[in-house]
């Protein structure tokens, strides 16, 4: 999501390109950037508790950020859309 971007916007615009771009309950692909030092990794793999979640990570060449992938089973758009609405709430955390 853009600063200037209406969130609704984006996640109406999301929620149409998730329900037109796969089949539901589907596998999607999670993508966070976790800064090293401000994000303690645990709180948001604890999100994925209630999910069989495979996760992976690797750290940035001077290890200042980890990227962490999550493949995980969805029910739906909406289901998608509220993990990144809980993961936007973590300081220091960039959802892609």
């Amino acid at each position: 999501m853009l600063p200037k971007e209406n969130p609704e916007e984006f996640y109406s615009r999301f929620h149409e390109q998730l329900l037109n771009s796969q089949d539901w309950p589907g596998q999607y692909l999670f993508k966070f950037i976790l800064r090293e030092g401000e994000v303690n990794e645990q709180v948001l793999k604890d999100m994925f508790t209630q999910n069989e979640a495979v996760f992976s990570k690797k750290a940035s060449s001077k290890k200042t950020f980890t990227s962490l992938s999550v493949k995980v089973i969805m029910e739906d758009p909406d289901a998608v859309i509220a993990i990144y609405k809980k993961a936007q709430k973590i300081k220091g955390l960039i959802t892609l």
